[in-house]
């Protein structure tokens, strides 16, 4: 079996190189959560700075939320210490930010994170985020979007602000969860990791464990549909206005049935 820290470098490379992530005088703020999953995206893009043909500058932030007990910030801290590299700690209030009568959920919290990275961006001279979304998370948030907005989308490797002059990028696009899982027990950064509370009965861990009983966990079945997302027919599709009127036109007459 191929050593598990190699195999997780060569898809991140793969990634880089496929989709174009990492550029001449790249600086890239890494957002790490202190999940196994951000935290195994900056330990590659660490090491990988040391041989990569390609020069970047690369530092940490964490986003400290009021609402996740189990992230210890000291914890981050000396790990960042430990692996030398500069990195941010900026407290958010994400439920305080809540107004009246609105209860917390996933997207206003991603929204309060993504403000705050942006500011940085802009603070100290940033020009590419990188988060530490993985093929899973890609693949899952395809399925949401078909089932909960009717709609074909997903996150993309690497996204352009068409209002901010900054760009995301995902280097663990190409990387499955089971082989980061694997990755960090390997590596003990599984001590360090912390759950979010309010994704126990999330929409996302109800779509994830459909995706694991329809690919039997395997890993190349997942593969395989991430590849169909790279390999559209749109002539086999139904794209247009007038289609998607006409279906609506369909489904009101079905339902007055």
């Amino acid at each position: 079996m191929a050593d598990v820290e190699r195999l997780v470098s060569k898809r991140i490379g793969q990634a880089i190189f496929n989709y174009k992530l990492i550029e001449p005088g790249d600086r890239i703020l890494a957002a790490v959560s202190g999940g196994k999953d951000s935290v195994t995206m900056l330990y590659d893009l660490l090491k990988r700075r040391k041989s990569f043909p390609i020069k970047y500058d690369i530092e940490a932030v964490h986003i400290e939320t009021d609402f996740c007990q189990s992230c210890k910030k000291s914890n981050l801290e000396n790990l960042f210490k430990e692996w030398g590299v500069a990195y941010h700690i900026v407290p958010v209030p994400v439920i305080k930010r809540l107004k009246q009568g609105k209860t917390m959920n996933c997207y206003w919290c991603s929204t309060q994170r993504r403000m705050e990275l942006l500011k940085l961006c802009q603070t100290h001279g940033y020009n590419k985020i990188a988060l530490g979304h993985h093929m899973d998370d890609i693949i899952e948030t395809f399925f949401m979007n078909i089932f909960y907005k009717g709609e074909m989308a997903t996150m993309l490797p690497r996204f352009t602000y068409t209002k901010f002059p900054y760009t995301v990028i995902r280097p663990l696009s190409l990387v499955s969860e089971n082989l980061i899982t694997r990755f960090a027990l390997k590596k003990n950064i599984d001590r360090i990791v912390c759950k979010c509370p309010y994704g126990a009965n999330s929409k996302r861990k109800k779509v994830k464990e459909m995706i694991r009983q329809m690919t039997g966990n395997q890993d190349s079945v997942r593969y395989t549909i991430f590849t169909a997302l790279n390999n559209i027919r749109p002539e086999y599709l139904i794209g247009s206005p007038a289609d998607l009127k006409k279906s609506e036109s369909i489904f009101r007459t079905l339902e007055g049935v």
